[in-house]
């Protein structure tokens, strides 16, 4: 089982009949040199990349663009395309006082898998008082959160409020709930290597590609920034592939994952088991 735990589906052609909502796509993530990718294209970079499901994640910017990006009823139209292939997660705007409400029915109507919140984008520090409503129902129906760690390309976003540290609070405070960083929250990746050491309910995913080509990057990243070992030996169990499509190519990090020297039953846990443990199963 191959999974990627970090897919934008932003410009998934049957989200985009609008031409406007798609144009403010483009300008809101700062992606801008792909068109629309129809159904049959995914699936395509999916097999080329040996990828079995893709994890969907929404944007809910209400606060600061005025709307979602990407909605969670969005979400629920392509995870219904594609059950078998697609895993949806739920996003929610923490500035807007009917969030945990909001998020209780994605999680139950919409049967999404899990919430993805921007921090820099959305303006918040992760341990304010604010989002303990939305932390809490994820705890009460076993949900994980993925935060958005680290650089972020889209405009109006503050990279003070994505620091590791910043989500230490949360790690200490709600020990059963279960956090990625995203992106491995790089530059930071060795204070992200801390968390996960000191916190077992903290994963990382590897959708960080800034420099240079998928195996160069990796290759600093993952065996000098930190060494390998550091992943193959204590963190194995932490570690999840992402590859932050549309922005950075599936098949040249799938590729790159398996080149950087871990061992097969790690390479074996980050590719696949360890984002079934995060996801709390695939039912």
């Amino acid at each position: 089982m191959f999974i990627d735990i970090h897919v934008h589906p932003a410009f998934y052609e049957p989200i985009n009949a609008d031409e406007n909502r798609e144009e403010l796509r483009h300008q809101e993530l700062d992606i801008h040199k792909n068109g629309t990718a129809p159904l049959e294209h995914i699936f395509n970079q999916m097999r080329c990349a040996g990828l079995d499901k893709l994890c969907l994640l929404p944007e809910d910017y209400t606060s600061t663009v005025g709307c979602a990006l990407v909605s969670n009823e969005e979400i629920r139209t392509l995870v219904d395309l594609a059950p078998d292939r697609f895993i949806g997660f739920a996003s929610v705007d923490p500035s807007d006082p009917e969030a945990p409400d909001r998020l209780e029915e994605a999680f139950t109507r919409l049967k999404l898998k899990g919430l993805k919140l921007h921090p820099g984008r959305q303006h918040f520090m992760p341990g304010e008082e604010r989002l303990e409503a939305i932390y809490q129902v994820c705890e009460r129906y076993d949900k994980p959160i993925l935060f958005h760690a680290g650089l972020s390309w889209e405009p109006d976003t503050f990279t003070r409020y994505c620091q590791p540290t910043a989500f230490e609070e949360v790690a200490e405070k709600h020990p059963k709930l279960r956090i990625c960083l995203g992106h491995f929250a790089w530059p930071w990746v060795r204070e992200t290597a801390m968390l996960m050491v000191k916190y077992p309910n903290v994963y990382a995913d590897t959708g960080a590609l800034y420099f240079d080509n998928a195996y160069e990057f990796y290759t600093q990243t993952f065996t000098k920034d930190i060494p390998v070992t550091w992943i193959d030996r204590s963190l194995r169990h932490q570690v999840m592939f992402g590859s932050n499509n549309p922005r950075f190519e599936q098949i040249r990090m799938a590729d790159a994952i398996t080149k950087i020297g871990l061992r097969d039953s790690t390479l074996e846990l980050v590719k696949g088991l360890n984002a079934v443990e995060f996801l709390g199963g695939l039912d």
